[in-house]
């Protein structure tokens, strides 16, 4: 049991809360990197995103793992976006950041999306059983592609509110 929950109730709930903070993302960061600011959605985003990480440790460790390399990663990096975003409302050299950390927490939470998929569709587990087979690789390199063109975008952007 986590939280009250059993392993498979908690799963989901981890999972949907990810979900969230990608579609989210992917609505949030492209109008940013378009110069329009979307408050309400981008504190969904930013929350969500920050959820699934912290819910990421509240999974039975044994070891470490990838995974728990990538909450890791994901939660100092959102620790910046937060700073950037609530503490210094993007003034400055905040924007950059905030539009640098908040893709890359973008990326990883799509990366692992990528990674679950292919474990766990039993399609995409077919095309990919091993996890470094082309169509696994081709689908990480696309989603990289995306996040490094929008962070680009991102950063690059005149944002207003």
């Amino acid at each position: 049991m986590i939280i009250g929950l059993t392993i498979p109730q908690f799963t989901t709930l981890h999972v949907a809360i990810s979900l969230v903070g990608i579609a989210t993302g992917l609505i949030a960061l492209p109008a940013f990197a378009r110069g329009r600011i979307l408050p309400r959605l981008t504190g969904i985003f930013l929350w969500t995103t920050l959820l699934t990480s912290l819910t990421g440790f509240l999974f039975p460790i044994v070891a470490f793992t990838p995974a728990l390399g990538v909450g890791i990663l994901s939660t100092l990096i959102l620790v910046l976006t937060f700073w950037a975003w609530y503490g210094r409302k993007l003034a400055g050299s905040a924007r950059t950041i905030y539009a640098v950390t908040a893709t890359i927490a973008l990326w990883l939470n799509m990366f692992v999306l990528v990674v679950q998929s292919f474990l766990k569709v039993p399609a995409l587990n077919a095309l990919a059983p091993n996890g470094n087979e082309p169509p696994f690789l081709v689908a990480q390199a696309v989603v990289l592609g995306v996040a490094v063109l929008l962070g680009y975008r991102t950063m690059k952007a005149k944002a207003v509110a």
